[in-house]
């Protein structure tokens, strides 16, 4: 019989009733160091006083009434998204997923109104993720990903990871926009380099398409920048973001040029519950924290000596760590061992991590986590390793 929650999910045997700060404490009493902050989405941790005190104010006057009417938070929260980006536009939707479906459309709908309705292809990249909609899928494009799916939504163009030719040889006078992710999360935490970031601008402006970057998971201060991108110094003409947004509380947006988005007028696009005055109240506690210059460089500073820290562990056991990865906090350990494995020995250990592909294992701890929780963490971490070591 199937149960009554549709079973998509491998879930770990555990079962969390509250959250402070970096901990999480199960059912029994247990508390666990989270080093997933829910796939960086609790950026502030759990129960944030600021976000808790924002959430309360607001569901204390009004929750929801839909886009057909002005939502004042909305519009703070985009004003400030503008002020602090390179973008003059935002769209509010409830997830990630939702912002890719709105960056496809856009990128198509531009160059439809700008009188070249063939350019409809995007250019995507092997090891993606953008959600699990139909564009999602169909962009990201691997069997895991599309099977039994079928017939996928059209348009997509799957290059290898890395390889400039490629590349190079795929873009046509079909090609719309390339979407990549500064630091694939889900893809094993693989970074971008900057330069490479910037010869996808320079190379998006020699044949006129769209640059769209998928910052969903190494954007709202996750890399030590308020977004990933600014580590090259350049700007996307499209830009999809979620998770950390809203610090917890369902939010993702889609912000843009004006060049982009000229074409997304009154009823080419909507959401019901987008935006909505509950999102953007939370929405905008998380930038009060986090699009602050001194915040960010506390990330940097804390982010350096927890890597460091990991860089020691795989050198203490070679057996079961490759190496680190990442940007910011934003890290991947890569195992020797089935990451499996280690995450279930990090379990025992009263610690929560998030798997990824390539074997490795994604730590992705609050970014406002305090020096005696990671060094509790990187002590536990060093244990499940010691664990594993020792079979």
């Amino acid at each position: 019989m199937i149960p009554s929650i549709l079973p998509t999910y491998n879930r770990a045997p555990l079962t969390f009733v509250e959250g402070e700060g970096s901990w999480l404490i199960e059912a029994d009493g247990r508390r666990f160091l989270d080093l997933g902050a829910g796939i960086a989405v609790n950026a502030l941790g759990h129960a944030h006083p600021a976000l808790v005190a924002a959430l309360t104010a607001q569901a204390q006057k009004l929750w929801h009434t839909s886009n057909l009417y002005n939502i004042p938070a909305q519009q703070e929260l985009a004003d400030r998204l503008v002020e602090a980006t390179f973008a003059d536009t935002v769209f509010f939707t409830n997830s990630g997923t939702e912002a890719c479906e709105l960056a496809v459309k856009m990128a198509r709908r531009h160059f439809h109104d700008a009188g070249q309705p063939e350019r409809t292809d995007i250019i995507a990249f092997e090891g993606s993720f953008h959600g699990r909609s139909a564009a999602g899928i169909a962009a990201a494009g691997s069997e895991k990903m599309t099977k039994g799916f079928g017939p996928l939504l059209p348009g997509f163009t799957h290059l290898p990871w890395g390889d400039h030719d490629a590349l190079y040889a795929a873009i046509t006078c079909r090609t719309a926009a390339i979407l990549i992710e500064p630091v694939q999360g889900e893809g094993g935490i693989r970074p971008l380099p900057d330069v490479c970031l910037k010869g996808l601008r320079d190379l998006c402006d020699e044949h006129g398409i769209l640059l769209i970057l998928d910052e969903v998971q190494c954007g709202m201060g996750r890399t030590g920048r308020l977004f990933a991108h600014e580590w090259a110094g350049i700007d996307p003409d499209i830009m999809m973001v979620a998770k950390g947004i809203g610090g917890g509380f369902p939010l993702g947006a889609v912000l843009a040029t004006e060049h982009a988005a000229s074409a997304m007028i009154a009823g080419t696009h909507g959401s019901t519950y987008g935006g909505n005055p509950l999102a953007c109240a939370v929405g905008c506690a998380v930038m009060d924290q986090i699009a602050n210059e001194d915040f960010l460089q506390d990330v940097r500073a804390r982010a350096g000596y927890m890597r460091q820290r990991l860089e020691a562990l795989v050198a203490t056991h070679p057996d079961v760590f490759q190496a680190v990865r990442g940007s910011g906090f934003m890290l991947g350990l890569k195992c020797n061992l089935p990451n499996t494995d280690v995450l279930n020995a990090c379990y025992a250990q009263s610690l929560c991590a998030v798997p990824a592909a390539d074997n490795v294992l994604r730590l992705l701890p609050p970014l406002n986590i305090s020096e005696a929780d990671m060094a509790a963490a990187l002590t536990r971490l060093d244990k499940a390793a010691a664990a594993l070591s020792s079979c």
